[in-house]
């Protein structure tokens, strides 16, 4: 076993402490995957050889040092390559390393329920299952053909490899979601439109916290609208500029929303993502010389120290909107 998959459990918008707890795992190994908004995948090829410890003992040190230093206690899983570890930290517990060795694999994914497997939606799931392959044992056993003719050729044969598990991926030095995602469901299908907004404003100053704690900034939002009967709807939007601002997010968000029109709609959730990520100090701006937009990103940083400081609860939800 030489691939961790660990997820921090970080209390909501504590994600300024990820950098951090991966500058923690990188004093095992250089290869480190940061998964935000908690996550990560270190490979301890090396670290193994070079500490004379197994993965699972490296990885019962990172969660005494997580809790020693930072106060954070995490989930692990352990396997001979990517996905075997992701499985694994599904079935993982706080305190214990769930370690899945090169020999058990089959045994371990095969009584796995196909929708575990990341990358696999529900749309694909659903169709697996109608014809009773709601196992990844039992899809490991299908036809490859049969597989192919259900879900396309490339996505079959690349099923059919994972339920096998034959793991093509590995982890990527210093390399970050290309998306955040926030979602907001109602307790009840809402039709009040002024609840949608109040969750869009919501949803909007979690994505600029977490944004800006890991230095980044979106060029794309996107909004998904699930309603009572299932279905949803999605809208994307360019942005002018890249931006973690929340105040920017917001009015992006309000703008999706109001575009789609709805009437009456019985909403149960909506989705905003920010996407097409990249490094906040490469991205350009347009020069702007209005004070009020200046005073509203210094208050921004200051509340955003405060959260650091005190808990996301320190800040009143909609201080910083439009």
């Amino acid at each position: 076993m030489t691939i961790l998959c660990v997820r921090f459990q970080l209390p909501p918008a504590r994600e300024a402490a990820l950098p951090a707890l991966l500058g923690l795992l990188e004093e095992f190994t250089p290869v480190v995957e940061a998964l935000p908004p908690d996550g990560a995948l270190a490979d301890l090829r090396g670290a193994e050889r070079y500490f004379g410890r197994s993965a699972v003992e490296l990885a019962s040190v990172i969660r005494v040092r997580a809790l020693a230093l930072h106060g954070v206690d995490c989930v692990i899983g352990a396997g001979p390559g990517p996905l075997t570890a992701r499985m694994a930290l599904r079935a993982a517990r706080p305190g214990v390393t769930r370690a899945v060795p090169e020999g058990e694999v089959h045994e371990f994914l095969g009584g796995q329920p196909v929708a575990a497997l990341p990358g696999v939606g529900a749309a694909t799931a659903r169709t697996l299952c109608e014809y009773g392959l709601d196992t990844l044992g039992r899809v490991a056993a299908a036809p490859l053909s049969t597989l192919q003719r259900l879900i396309g050729a490339k996505a079959g044969r690349e099923l059919h490899e994972k339920a096998n598990g034959v793991d093509r991926g590995r982890v990527v030095p210093n390399g970050v979601s290309r998306s955040l995602a926030a979602e907001r469901p109602f307790e009840i299908d809402e039709l009040d439109s002024d609840r949608h907004r109040r969750a869009l404003l919501s949803a909007t100053e979690e994505l600029g916290v977490r944004l800006r704690a890991v230095g980044k900034v979106c060029r794309t939002l996107t909004l998904t609208v699930r309603y009572a009967d299932r279905s949803s709807t999605t809208r994307s939007r360019t942005l002018k500029e890249p931006t973690a601002h929340s105040a920017a997010l917001t009015r992006a968000a309000y703008g999706l929303y109001e575009a789609l029109g709805l009437q009456r709609a019985r909403v149960r959730a909506v989705v905003l993502r920010a996407e097409a990520l990249g490094p906040a100090e490469q991205a350009s701006y347009q020069l702007t010389f209005d004070p009020v937009d200046e005073k509203v990103r210094r208050v921004e940083e200051v509340a955003d120290r405060v959260r650091a400081k005190f808990g996301p609860g320190a800040v009143k939800p909609g201080t910083l909107a439009a």
